[in-house]
């Protein structure tokens, strides 16, 4: 029987993986502005990225977009513009698939090319987009900031709502001609139901699917993530003046590899703590993960992020000040992403796992309550009670349990 790796041992090793990157990269940050003269114009393709190092690889056509945001970041967003058999371009329609957290467009590429959610879509007829979240290791770059300074890791999840996803969303529309299917998962399923509250995107929108949806999360069972929030850990590192959130030391990232090679250890189980208990990951799946991911966040996002856990609400960025508040909002608290409003005729995927300790059931379920008003031909819902967050995209059944019908459900609109 495989050895498991007990809970305070995982807890220790993530620690370890903070601490070991935090420490040696976490100094303080200043900004460090340049001024607008020196600024030099940004192409719109990139020639290195996810599309060189994963997709071409496989044989699938692949082109590398940049995309510039309102407030300067540049954003890589890979096109997998065919199949795999490169049959006519045609009037493709166009999808976009959105990462989640302390991950990135990578997320959609783990799994086996006859499994990946991203190669799946090519080869059924989408035009598919991958967007890269600011501050992944492909959306680091900025108009005039440097990603060593302050002002560089100064959003939380608002600024994806209100900057990353219009951009990327005017973009793919721009060059296609077409409304834009939309694919979440985790924190991507929380800035498109945010962004759909405030009546964005709608006009550029077909139909939205959402893996893992995350929104009201004051249920959340992950203990790490659960422990971390009521202690305020990145208020804590927020003071320290570590303003980039990064997991990743590449000491700490080799010692894991090497021990997720060794005979017995079930290195799932490093997921557990965080996710849930996952059904349906191969242990191998964890050392390509281990390659490519976790990605850097900012700490003001997981702040954001642990006031949610905290306060149950899906508001905007509490300052915790009323003149901060008032400066920002015009009112002394957070004004409210109210789900309610989403449009009732949107066609919306949703699906949940009964094992996922972030987007927890009890959670999900206050959300759906928020939409019973919606067209009942237009909302389906999928639950798979042994599913846990990391399974949407790195399961090896989710290719029969999610993403086929998923694709069906994109073919009926």
């Amino acid at each position: 029987m495989a050895n498991k790796i007990s809970f305070p041992i995982v807890i220790i090793i993530l620690v370890i993986l903070f601490w070991g990157s935090a420490i040696a990269g976490g100094r303080r940050l200043y900004p460090l502005r340049t001024q607008s003269s020196d600024i030099t114009a940004l192409p719109s393709f990139s020639t290195e990225g996810i599309c060189s190092s994963l997709v071409k690889t496989q044989g699938y056509a692949c082109e590398e977009h940049l995309v510039t945001t309102v407030d300067g970041y540049v954003l890589s967003v890979p096109r997998i513009p065919v199949g795999r058999s490169r049959g006519p371009r045609g009037n493709r329609p166009p999808v976009l698939l959105q990462h989640g957290l302390f991950m990135d467009g990578i997320t959609w590429l783990l799994l086996p090319p006859s499994q990946s959610l991203a190669f799946l879509l090519a080869d059924n007829g989408f035009d598919v987009w991958i967007a890269n979240t600011r501050g992944t290791k492909y959306s680091r770059q900025h108009i005039s900031l440097p990603t060593n300074s302050s002002d560089y890791w100064n959003w939380s999840w608002d600024e994806l709502v209100a900057y990353d996803l219009p951009a990327t969303f005017q973009y793919v529309h721009d060059q296609t001609g077409q409304k834009l299917h939309y694919i979440g998962h985790s924190q991507g399923t929380l800035i498109a139901l945010a962004a759909l509250s405030k009546d964005q995107l709608l006009n550029m929108l077909r139909s939205a699917a959402l893996l893992s949806p995350i929104a009201y999360v004051s249920q959340m069972t992950s203990p790490l993530a659960k422990n971390a929030a009521d202690n305020f850990f990145a208020e804590y590192l927020y003071k320290l003046g570590i303003f980039e959130f990064s997991l990743r030391g590449d000491a700490v990232i080799q010692f894991l590899k090497d021990m997720c090679k060794k005979p017995g250890i079930d290195c799932t189980n490093l997921l557990t703590t965080f996710t849930g208990p996952n059904c349906c990951l191969s242990p191998s799946i964890v050392n390509i993960f281990l390659d490519h991911e976790p990605q850097s966040t900012a700490t003001k996002n997981m702040i954001h992020l642990s006031q949610m856990i905290r306060q149950g609400t899906i508001a905007m960025f509490d300052y915790m000040n009323i003149d901060e508040n008032t400066r920002h909002y015009g009112r002394p608290t957070p004004p409210v992403y109210d789900m309610t409003r989403i449009p009732n005729s949107l066609p919306l995927y949703l699906s949940y796992g009964g094992a996922d300790a972030l987007s927890d059931v009890k959670d999900v379920q206050r959300l759906l309550e928020t939409l019973d008003d919606h067209d009942g031909d237009k909302l389906v819902v999928q639950y798979r009670n042994d599913y846990a967050h990391a399974d949407y995209v790195m399961g090896e059944n989710a290719k029969r349990d999610i993403y086929e019908p998923l694709i069906s459900f994109f073919k009926l609109q």
